[in-house]
């Protein structure tokens, strides 16, 4: 078993893992980012954060098969007494994919900024979003000149110089190869089916101004969710973890302290 790159912050019975979207990686979670890591383990629980595969200090190709993989290598690697998914945009596909093939093994899942289907692997529309996400790419530009005309589109009109800046950097860190292999296998991915048989605690976190996950399709994903909590926070974009972090954070936190705090 080779394990994904990763950090880990503090200490506790629940491990949270912290997944990354298509543009990120665990460096995404760090203090001077969202924080979010700081912010789990100075709750009382046990925060670890890894690059998928192809990702920072990981190995591979992030097809979605990898990553679930990667998942259920760093779960059986931490031996805590019970993990909590928390995903991002492609990261919270990979917890339903996990909690799909392998229900036993979150004890809860926070899907932020996500959805559960971008539908057929040859629609007309994904295979349209695809050509045009990889288009500066095809155009010479790299993934720093992709970063530069993507980020800007996918955050709130409010947010932060500071935010665009971090998330613009973590995006041009990401190997090219990488993000072409990761767009389509999130592009085909499909698990809306399966939402109706996740039976654990669960937080669908959208945000106001996502066009990338609007707030409409998260909420339409909680309603088939049994027993899920659903909340939208104001003023960020699709980035929300880096443009309103301690929103983010709070309602993180407030959910894992809910349901998973220890006696």
């Amino acid at each position: 078993m080779t394990l994904p790159a990763h950090f880990e912050l503090g200490q506790g019975r629940t491990a949270v893992l912290l997944l990354h979207g298509v543009g990120g990686g665990r460096s995404i979670w760090y203090d001077g980012a969202s924080g979010t890591a700081s912010a789990i383990a100075d709750a009382g629980f046990r925060a670890v954060a890894i690059d998928f595969p192809g990702y920072g200090d990981s190995a591979g190709s992030p097809t979605l098969g990898a990553m679930v993989q990667a998942v259920l290598d760093m779960v059986e690697h931490l031996r805590a007494d019970r993990t909590v998914l928390l995903g991002h945009s492609m990261g919270g596909m990979v917890a339903q994919e996990v909690a799909a093939r392998a229900p036993q093994v979150a004890a809860g899942l926070v899907l932020a900024c996500t959805s559960a289907s971008f539908g057929r692997a040859d629609g007309a529309w994904q295979a349209k979003f695809v050509a045009e996400r990889l288009a500066p790419l095809d155009a010479g530009l790299g993934m720093a000149g992709m970063a530069e005309l993507l980020v800007p589109g996918i955050v709130s009109p409010q947010a932060p110089a500071a935010a665009l800046k971090i998330a613009r950097d973590i995006m041009a860190q990401v190997p090219e190869s990488t993000y072409r292999v990761a767009l389509p296998a999130i592009a085909a991915f499909d698990r809306r089916e399966a939402l109706v048989a996740i039976h654990v605690p669960t937080l669908l976190l959208a945000a106001a101004d996502d066009r990338t996950a609007p707030p409409e399709i998260m909420q339409r994903m909680a309603s088939r969710v049994p027993g899920s909590e659903y909340l939208c926070l104001p003023g960020a974009g699709h980035i929300a973890n880096v443009e309103a972090p301690e929103a983010f954070n709070a309602a993180v936190v407030g959910f894992l302290q809910r349901h998973f705090s220890d006696d």
